[in-house]
């Protein structure tokens, strides 16, 4: 749990603090984290009371959000055919989205390193090091069985823990007077804010698998159970990486931190490449959950024949793709606030609390459902107005930047 939330996303939070202001963004943090806790809660509640009307020993999300729609209104269950596709369309979305926004890191990182070596003129743009990284992208996405890629995944949780630590280093080394920086943020900011908090904390993607395949899965959302237990600290981490890395960085901090240190230092240039290293494997894991989705669900039941050749063609377009949209919006905090705003606002907040209000539809009665109802409709309405503001927003920053 603490592995899916901890990536690209916590070196995005000192940008985001810079959006709301530290103040703003302390709060904003803890409270967001509280929310994401809180959905996963009933999420996972929701899965549990369909499971046994069901009779079935799990469901994943898509399976779930179908079986809440044909349990609540009976006017809304004409559409639970569609259901499922949406789900896979939104976490599909999600996982190319942290895929492109790999490319753009380890891309940016592995540039900022060979800058310092190069003269200004011989610089070159960061796609053409998305070019020189597409083959080997290629060839690790290529692996068929994740077990081969868990001895790099270790190496690449070993590097990121001294990343960090390097990180923390020059984060508190020379740290500038709370004075000099902006409590509160400009309005505009603040969407961007949402958008990146909310792809960096939720990790709505892994939270049913890993609690489907726990030993004792009600330990999961239990009182001190993984849930609690990994977002708490999560939510403390961030808001301690966001606060003082602005702190430190200030109003020209990058869109990941590892950009704002010092260019010349070695230490500074082990931890780019560690880093860029780390996430360029994270991409065959978010890659390989695009893959499944597209492979298992929609490829693999049409295929009679050469069904190998076609999971590496399908391997192959995956990548592709996320090549092409990274070099297309080669801005790392903006695609972060994007995918945050469009997906995680949806699947992370909306969802779950549609998922329980159609569970629970006809079991609750009176005061207590009205109560029920507003609450989740309060969550409902966040979602949408991070949703339509955040990625509105989002695309308007692309759209300037680019043009």
């Amino acid at each position: 749990m603490l592995k899916a939330s901890l990536g690209t996303g916590i070196l995005a939070m000192p940008h985001a603090f810079h959006n709301a202001g530290y103040i703003v963004a302390t709060v904003g943090t803890i409270v967001i984290g509280l929310i994401c806790t809180y959905t996963i809660h009933i999420l996972i509640g929701a899965e549990y009371e369909l499971c046994k009307r069901k009779k079935v020993p799990s469901l994943t999300y898509p399976e779930t959000a179908a079986a809440a729609v044909s349990e609540g209104p009976k006017s809304i269950r004409r559409i639970v055919w569609i259901v499922p596709i949406i789900c896979n369309i939104f976490l599909l979305v999600y996982q190319l989205g942290s895929c492109c926004i790999y490319v753009v890191f380890v891309s940016s990182n592995i540039k900022a390193v060979v800058d310092n070596y190069q003269e200004h003129e011989n610089q070159i743009d960061v796609r053409m090091y998305m070019v020189f990284i597409l083959i080997p992208l290629i060839l690790i996405n290529w692996v068929r069985n994740l077990k081969f890629l868990a001895p790099l995944s270790t190496i690449a949780n070993i590097i990121t823990f001294v990343g960090f630590v390097i990180i923390f280093y020059y984060m508190f080394n020379d740290i500038e007077n709370i004075k000099l920086r902006e409590a509160v943020g400009p309005v505009k900011g603040m969407p961007l804010f949402f958008g990146t908090v909310l792809f960096a904390m939720e990790a709505i993607g892994v939270v049913m698998p890993l609690e489907n395949e726990m030993k004792n899965p009600r330990r999961f959302s239990s009182i001190f159970g993984v849930l609690n237990c990994a977002m708490l600290p999560i939510t403390l981490l961030y808001t301690f990486v966001g606060f003082f890395g602005y702190l430190r960085f200030g109003e020209t901090v990058s869109g990941s931190i590892t950009l704002d240190l010092p260019e010349d230092e070695i230490p500074a240039q082990c931890v780019k490449i560690m880093l860029a290293f780390a996430i360029f494997i994270t991409h065959a894991l978010a890659c390989y959950v695009a893959f499944d989705i597209c492979w298992r669900v929609y490829l693999e039941p049409r295929l009679s024949s050469r069904k190998l050749l076609w999971e590496f063609v399908l391997r192959t377009v995956l990548v592709v793709i996320t090549f092409l949209l990274a070099v297309a919006i080669p801005n790392l905090e903006l695609f972060i606030s994007l995918i945050g705003a469009l997906c995680l606002s949806t699947m992370g907040l909306a969802f779950p609390a549609l998922i329980q209000l159609f569970t629970f539809w006809y079991d609750i009665n009176g005061t207590q459902f009205v109560l029920f109802f507003l609450k989740n409709l309060v969550i409902i309405i966040i979602a949408i107005l991070g949703f339509v503001i955040g990625t509105a927003t989002s695309i308007q920053e692309i759209v300037e930047k680019l043009f």
